[in-house]
């Protein structure tokens, strides 16, 4: 998929030859739920613990960096691209934020309610423990292969 889509774009690639391998969530099935939502178009973003960056050895995310997200199989299944980036604290996801990263009923307090759970689940499986002032990748993304076609 990567060779395909550094074929095809090789100028993006040349900005940003680097790309991680991922997939969504700690599990099969919240993989591929959250997965579904970005092929539909309504999750553009994302969040993710600055620590689990660090646990896994990758690097945090840079503008214009990509990476191919799989289903809950390891299956690649499509090319990202981020194309906004911030740390910050459990304080500063907003509305908005909230409502691209496209899950759940989109509100803040739906995003708060889950993220909670998520990275404490998350947190205490790797041996540590999470805290609302550690530092979060708040990263909103474009899915740029496999190209869309119009219906």
């Amino acid at each position: 998929m990567w060779q395909e889509y550094a074929a095809a774009h090789p100028q993006a690639v040349a900005a940003s030859p680097e790309y991680t391998i991922e997939h969504f969530g700690d599990s099969q099935r919240l993989a591929d739920d959250l997965l579904s939502l970005v092929l539909t178009g309504r999750k553009r973003a994302t969040a993710e613990l600055v620590a689990d960056f660090i646990a896994r050895g990758d690097e945090v995310p840079r503008i214009g960096s990509h990476w191919v997200a799989c289903d809950g199989r390891g299956v690649p299944r499509i090319v990202i691209r981020s194309t906004e980036l911030r740390l910050g604290s459990f304080a500063c996801a907003d509305a908005a934020f909230a409502a691209d990263e496209g899950e759940d009923d989109l509100s803040l307090e739906s995003w708060r309610r889950e993220h909670r759970r998520y990275w404490t689940r998350v947190s205490i499986a790797q041996g540590r423990q999470w805290s609302e002032e550690d530092e979060i990748v708040f990263e909103r993304f474009t899915v740029v292969w496999p190209p869309r076609h119009a219906d």
